[in-house]
């Protein structure tokens, strides 16, 4: 009778005419529910301001380290005690960092585990194809035939130290890269992947044989740019070098496809003394520049014929957008930053401008993201291509005023906090395409699928770069560890058809080992590894040397000085 009693006593707790007869107790047990549903809606904002908090610290951890070696500096051969604490600092950082080296070393031998794994999945499976179909464990030739894949990785196992893997892959373009075909190409993927590809391989190594293939493929894109405006037309036939547009875009040429190929042609000009890349090329930003924006902010649609961009198509930093504003900066940085490429960075800070005004925060969490615009109207919409703009904001902020670089960086921060939280706000840590923040709310997936793409480690490795600031990097880890969990395969890595489930896919974009893997690898390198004083990347992540413009020195053929590779089982700690 006892213990029934006492199971009924417990029970009475849960019956509502116990608390209708005890009022304080009913509010007490309210107050308590409606805290913990508050604790609960309020995680995620508590979260991010933990993250922001960690980052601060570590940016105050920097300074402070950077104050405390200037005053060891300083101190000379002053007393002892003060001797002593000039040698218990420097003992004490130096064991601090080769911690920090260690990680860092783990965690890049890990990434380049990653793109052997992949290299030799594309090498068994569809050798000299285009892109690999991991799950059906064959080959597609989504590019025509150029064996995309495998130009994409030229760079990248160079980078790594991959020596065996490259020579493999030299010898296949020496013997059996062919172009001419009766194919349609996408002038700007052909670019950035394959011309791109290749020059990068040439700067990095110095084998001619890269430069001529470079050439070879330039010059059958060059017909795209025969329009009255020199707008180019964005495909074209290899083999035959009829060129026109894509038909869903009415006839009209893309802005990221058009403004997207200056690099490339411009250092191809600078390798081989033919000025016609480059003049090519550059009559692009001329003609844009005739009727530019107050705001720097151009439609996706320009008409070939006339110059002139649709005003009722979108304006957007992602898909179809993105590129051109990139492009305007490392112009301007693979000019060495002097008088003859000035012009690049005046409309490149103008659009930074413009940008500005397509920023948004959440109410929720406070998170930063770029609208997109049609007219007068603003979406809520932000791709995770859009992800790159950190990186971009980062790379060019130095050369403001001081106060307008912090602002600018001060964006960047926040704009890499909303693109990692596109990764961390699914089951699978991994992003979508796109995400929606209606009526203030905080993100919502909309495409969901991810397949592979780059971006937001792009800028994660510009901001840790820049900073110093090891949470970044840990970011990073984290994506990669989210790719290597949802993503590999026996047969390589596939992307997802859908973030929420993990549904996988049946393709290993170039890009992944192009982009994805190799800034994975910079994150945990030391900054020496590929400076941002001597290169500039491409948008498919192909460093470039720079190289300075001057008046009438433009197309003078450009020695390239061997990059020192990696030995293929030693870190990156010599670089520094």
């Amino acid at each position: 009778m006892a213990r029934r009693g006492s199971s009924s006593g417990r029970w009475r707790h849960l019956h509502p005419g116990y608390y209708m007869k005890r009022p304080v107790r009913f509010a007490a047990v309210l107050t308590a529910f409606v805290l913990t549903t508050f604790v609960v809606w309020d995680r995620r904002s508590l979260l991010r301001d933990h993250e922001a908090e960690v980052s601060r610290l570590y940016d105050e951890l920097n300074e402070l380290q950077h104050q405390l070696r200037e005053v060891g500096g300083h101190l000379g051969d002053g007393t002892e005690i003060l001797s002593g604490t000039k040698e218990e600092m420097a003992k004490n950082n130096n064991v601090w960092k080769a911690e920090i080296d260690l990680v860092n070393s783990q965690r890049r031998e890990k990434v380049k585990e990653a793109m052997l794994h992949a290299w030799n999945s594309y090498v068994k499976y569809a050798w000299g194809q285009d892109e690999l179909q991991p799950q059906s464990m064959n080959g597609v030739n989504s590019f025509g035939g150029l064996g995309a894949t495998l130009v994409d990785s030229l760079d990248t196992l160079y980078i790594m130290g991959l020596e065996d893997e490259f020579q493999k892959a030299r010898e296949w373009i020496a013997t059996s890269l062919d172009f001419n075909k009766d194919y349609e190409a996408s002038v700007f993927e052909t670019t950035i992947r394959v011309v791109g590809g290749l020059l990068s391989a040439y700067d990095l190594s110095g084998d001619k044989i890269f430069l001529e293939k470079a050439r070879d493929i330039a010059d059958r894109l060059l017909p795209a740019w025969d329009t009255p405006t020199g707008i180019p037309y964005n495909r074209i036939n290899l083999a035959h070098g009829h060129a026109h547009n894509f038909g869903w875009t009415g006839g009209q040429s893309i802005l990221a496809d058009s403004g997207t190929e200056q690099l490339e042609f411009i250092a191809l000009s600078q390798r081989t003394g033919d000025p016609r890349y480059q003049q090519k090329a550059e009559k692009v930003i001329t003609q844009l520049q005739k009727t530019y924006p107050s705001d720097g902010l151009l439609p996706i649609y320009i008409n070939p014929h006339s110059g002139v961009a649709a005003s009722s198509s979108s304006i957007t930093f992602g898909a179809m957008g993105d590129s051109y504003y990139e492009y305007l900066l490392k112009v301007w940085i693979q000019g060495n930053k002097t008088g003859t490429v000035k012009h690049y960075r005046e409309m490149w800070e103008i659009s930074m401008e413009g940008l500005l005004s397509l920023i948004r925060k959440t109410t929720q969490s406070s998170l930063s993201y770029i609208c997109e615009k049609t007219g007068d109207s603003l979406s809520n919409k932000m791709d995770e291509l859009a992800c790159f703009v950190p990186g971009m904001l980062v790379l060019g902020s130095s050369d403001y005023d001081p106060e307008k670089a912090e602002k600018f960086l001060s964006l960047a921060k926040e704009l890499a906090w909303t693109c990692y939280n596109f990764y961390q706000s699914t089951p699978t840590k991994l992003a979508g395409e796109n995400y929606y923040f209606n009526g203030g709310e905080d993100m919502n997936v909309g495409t969901s699928w991810n397949i592979l793409r780059p971006e937001t480690v792009e800028s994660l490795m510009y901001l840790w770069r820049f900073t110093g600031n090891k949470t970044y990097q840990d970011w990073g880890w984290n994506i990669f560890q989210a790719f290597e969990k949802n993503c590999r395969i026996d047969s390589g890595y596939v992307g997802l058809r859908d973030v929420k489930t993990g549904e996988k896919d049946n393709m290993m974009q170039s890009f992944f080992l192009a982009e994805t893997l190799k800034y994975l690898y910079l994150l945990f390198s030391p900054p020496s590894l590929i400076s941002f004083d001597e290169w500039v990347f491409n948008t498919e992540a192909h460093p470039l040397r720079i190289v300075t413009r001057k008046d009438g020195q433009d197309t003078e053929p450009t020695r390239i000085s061997v990059a020192k590779p990696l030995g293929r089982k030693q870190g990156n700690e010599e670089q520094n």
